[in-house]
C-alpha cells in the first residue's frame, strides 16, 4: 500500500500533472493507494507539547484534526510518496506542518523514556516540480528529506524532480510520462525486490 501526500494548492497545477501517471501507474501494477489532499485538510502545525512522547504505541498527538487519518494510513503503509512544488527550496507549508507532527507522533524519542520509532523501515520517496533545475531547485530539500528519513528510520528511495521553464511553456509532456512512470516502477521494485513483475 501506498499512502501519497498531496501537497500542492493547485489541484490541476504541475505537481498534479506528475502525480497522474505515477498513480496510473501503480495501479495498473495493482498497488493500492491511499491519497490525502493536504490542502483540503485541517492540518495544525506541531505544538512542541511532547505529550505524544507519553504514548508508545499510538500517534498520541492531542491535536484532533486530520493528522490522525494521515498516521493511520502510514502505518499500513509499504510507501509514503510526498508529492509537492518546491516553494523556496523546501516543501509547501501543509506538508511541512505534517512532516513536523509525524516527526514526533512516529518517533518516540523526546520524552523522558526513550520510545519506539513506530514507521521504522517504511519506505518514503519525493516526486516534485520546480522552477529551477533540479540539480539546483530541488537539491536542498532532497537533503533534508535524506536526514529526515535516517533520523526516523525511513528508508529513503530516491526523488523524482521536474523542473517548469516559465508559463509560457507546456509543462507536461511525454518524455516526462515516461520518467514518471518508469520512477514509479523503480520504486515498486525496491519496495518489492523478489517480485520480477514490474518492468519497463
Amino acid at each position: 500500500m501506498v499512502t501519497i501526500l498531496f501537497a500542492s494548492p493547485r489541484d490541476k497545477g504541475n505537481t498534479a500533472s506528475l502525480l497522474k501517471p505515477f498513480i496510473e501507474t501503480l495501479k495498473s501494477e495493482g498497488e493500492d493507494i491511499v491519497f490525502f489532499n493536504l490542502y483540503a485538510m485541517e492540518i495544525e502545525g506541531c505544538r512542541a507539547c511532547r505529550a505524544c512522547q507519553d504514548q508508545f504505541q499510538i500517534f498520541g498527538c492531542p491535536i484532533e484534526d486530520d493528522m490522525h487519518r494521515v498516521f493511520d494510513s502510514i502505518i499500513k503503509s509499504d510507501l509514503i510518496l510526498l508529492a509537492s512544488p518546491v516553494y523556496s527550496w523546501y516543501v509547501t507549508a501543509p506538508l511541512k506542518a505534517a512532516l513536523d507532527r509525524l516527526v514526533y507522533g512516529m518517533n518516540k524519542y523526546y520524552g523522558k523514556k526513550r520510545g519506539p520509532c513506530l514507521w521504522e523501515n517504511k519506505a518514503m520517496a519525493l516526486l516534485v516540480s520546480c522552477g529551477y533545475p533540479p540539480q539546483r531547485g530541488a537539491d536542498l530539500l532532497e537533503e533534508g528529506m535524506r536526514r529526515y528519513a535516517k533520523h526516523s528510520g525511513l528508508r529513503y528511495l530516491g526523488m523524482l524532480a521536474e523542473q517548469d521553464k516559465g508559463y509560457n511553456e507546456k509543462f507536461m509532456d511525454q518524455e516526462k510520462e515516461k520518467r514518471v512512470g518508469k520512477f514509479a516502477r523503480e520504486l515498486l521494485r525496491k519496495l518489492y525486490p523478489c517480485d520480477t513483475s514490474f518492468i519497463g
